[in-house]
């Protein structure tokens, strides 16, 4: 089912973008992924080749719609077709309302707002061709508001609306989009360095676990959307 099937993730080079793209090389399927810095993408690349040849890293920038269109063309010329995006590269800075600056609100936005809108407008035309499969990573933060969280809250409820609605635009041409709202993942968001503190935390294996089992369902079934969090979090 999942045999010369073609997967592209943004965000890709750690993270819970790197353990998707690891868990889908595992499983057969080709993955190319993008990050915005050079040496990120090249090493990433390096180190996803133990899991298969099969990859492509691409630097590119979600926030850059003509970025993410050289994304798509370099993934049809390395690979001639496009069945799954997932679009997951985030950015977070939570500081009080009235202490967040004009530029980090907008940098949140066009990274985990608009950057699912460009991925998504960059790839459609392929995903048409493919009767493919659309997937964005919100948070559980996209329908639970906190202190500190106004520009974070904000990108990630619109992921989650723009997700569900593009579902209803898409489904006409059998493609199908999914967005997953994780809880807290063993990931560097925010600064995090994973360690044995974060053992608690879904880890960016689980995520990717959780798209393979996705794209294997039953092409009748759609999980059009997926809260997803630790069974028992750290006091």
């Amino acid at each position: 089912m999942l045999e010369n099937k073609v997967a592209y993730i943004t965000g890709g080079t750690k993270g819970i973008g790197y353990g998707i793209a690891k868990i889908l090389l595992e499983n057969g399927i080709s993955v190319a992924f993008s990050g915005r810095k050079r040496d990120d993408v090249e090493k990433a690349e390096h180190d996803l080749q133990q899991y298969s040849d099969n990859v492509l890293g691409i630097v590119s920038d979600v926030r850059n719609l003509e970025s993410e269109k050289k994304a798509v063309k370099y993934i049809i010329e390395k690979f001639g077709r496009l069945d799954f995006v997932v679009a997951n590269a985030g950015l977070g800075i939570f500081k009080p309302v009235d202490e967040l600056s004009a530029e980090e609100w907008n940098d949140m936005i066009e990274t985990n707002l608009t950057g699912v809108f460009y991925t998504l407008k960059a790839s459609v035309g392929e995903l048409k061709k493919t009767e493919g499969y659309y997937i964005t990573i919100s948070s559980l933060a996209g329908a639970n508001f906190f202190e500190n969280g106004t520009g974070y809250n904000a990108s990630k409820f619109g992921v989650v609306g723009f997700t569900q609605a593009a579902m209803i635009d898409l489904r006409k041409y059998n493609i199908k989009s999914t967005v997953i709202m994780p809880g807290s993942v063993a990931t560097y968001f925010n600064g995090n360095i994973p360690s044995e503190k974060d053992s608690w935390k879904i880890q960016p294996e689980d995520m990717g676990n959780l798209v393979l089992d996705i794209l294997k369902m039953n092409p009748r079934v759609l999980p059009s959307k997926i809260e997803f969090r630790a069974t028992k979090p750290a006091k």
